[in-house]
């Protein structure tokens, strides 16, 4: 089952789909995502909650709104927005993390559906509480 598909502003197709006979995804996220006719695809390594100045927020919720503002400046360098994001991988320094990420993420992306994996483990530095990875397409 298909749950969107546009076009962007080149030939490139997104399709981000969730199939009938396999389980539905646990919240606002697509469980595959096909691209086609792509002509860039950008890979943004973690980005964790730091300044530019090294200065790191001191609750969660600030520190994931600093992570997805480092994405949403990588992926301008590329004239890319959150709508170009076709799979997002978050990884949270401990569980009770995941109920405030998850609505951040949806107040970010809004009905944007990436593919999404969201992984619970130690962070490199024990300051950040968080770090996201993600790939973009046009």
């Amino acid at each position: 089952m298909i749950l969107l598909e546009h076009q962007q502003d080149t030939d490139m197709k997104i399709k981000f789909s969730n199939a009938e006979d396999a389980p539905k995804a646990v919240g606002s996220y697509s469980q595959a995502v096909h691209l086609s006719n792509h002509s860039e695809l950008v890979f943004v390594s973690g980005q964790v909650p730091e300044t530019i100045d090294g200065d790191v927020p001191d609750n969660f919720e600030d520190q994931c709104r600093l992570v997805w503002k480092n994405i949403e400046r990588q992926l301008a360098m590329f004239d890319m927005t959150f709508n170009n994001l076709v799979k997002v991988t978050t990884f949270l320094s401990h569980p009770s993390q995941r109920q405030a990420q998850s609505q951040i993420r949806n107040e970010i992306l809004k009905d944007h559906q990436p593919a999404l994996t969201v992984i619970i483990c130690d962070i490199y530095l024990s300051k950040w509480l968080l770090e996201i990875e993600a790939i973009a397409a046009r």
